[in-house]
């Protein structure tokens, strides 16, 4: 983090350093990011739009997106109209699609390259995806400086303007006092009452089937979040009694039911 720390700083005192956010959205949950983001920064905006656009519905997403995968190909997508050359941070934004940046952003970067570039990622997601991806993005261009990003639920895109606020200012992107959150300590055994803590966050979404085990907490703003070790439960009778371990954030605000903020698997 020191590190981020030091070259957002000198990014934020440097007039030359040229910022884009460079994005896809399909529900528009990615967009609303997006122009948070270069609202705060008072960055470049521009989108990447596929010649044809992706259906809205999932279920026709899903099997378009699957039979591309089977193929190789990739969507065709419409020129920029900015020149990525004259750019010197990129925040790159995405959907999170089968654990990786969404099938058209997968197809765009085939035909740029972002080598020698600062790029800072942010997505949108079901249950989490922006830990793969990043990995994706950093194989994808080695010689790229890839910072920390930023994710966020669908289901919390209400969060958004607090959040961007601070991952911004925690970055040095922008200037302002904010609270800074101490590491998680080591986890211990989950007693029965952070199970249901646990239990309650995850309820009623049909992806993620997880008995806590492990958790470790701390106190932020407003709260307190967890980040508890959680077995995969398996929906099949026929599969293994015990799945594997994942790792899955919990933010439990005064006066709100807890929620689960990202999956990590």
């Amino acid at each position: 983090m020191t590190s981020l720390l030091a070259f957002a700083l000198s990014c934020t005192k440097s007039p030359a350093s040229k910022i884009l956010v460079l994005y896809y959205s399909q529900t528009s949950n990615t967009k609303a990011v997006a122009e948070e983001i270069a609202g705060r920064l008072g960055a470049d905006l521009e989108e990447i739009v596929p010649v044809v656009a992706y259906d809205g519905e999932f279920k026709e997403t899903i099997d378009r997106c699957l039979q591309e995968r089977e193929t190789g190909t990739f969507p065709e997508v419409q020129p920029l109209s900015v020149d990525l050359k004259a750019y010197d941070i990129i925040f790159l934004g995405y959907p999170v699609w089968f654990g990786t940046y969404a099938r058209p952003v997968e197809g765009f970067l085939e035909t740029v390259d972002l080598n020698g570039k600062t790029i800072v990622p942010f997505c949108t997601f079901g249950s989490g995806g922006l830990d793969s991806s990043v990995r994706d993005l950093k194989e994808k261009f080695p010689d790229a400086e890839i910072l920390p990003g930023y994710g966020v639920r669908a289901a919390r895109i209400d969060a958004v303007p607090a959040e961007i606020d601070r991952f911004l200012k925690e970055g040095g992107f922008i200037e302002g006092e904010y609270e800074k959150y101490d590491d998680f300590p080591a986890a211990q055994p989950a007693t029965e009452e952070e199970a249901a803590i646990f239990d309650a966050a995850v309820a009623g979404y049909p992806m993620l089937n997880a008995k806590a085990e492990n958790v470790s907490s701390r106190a932020v703003t407003g709260g307190t979040e967890y980040l508890f070790e959680a077995r995969d439960i398996p929906r099949e009778p026929d599969q293994a009694e015990q799945g594997h371990l994942i790792k899955v954030y919990v933010l439990c605000e005064e006066g709100k039911a807890p929620v689960f903020t990202q999956v990590l698997r």
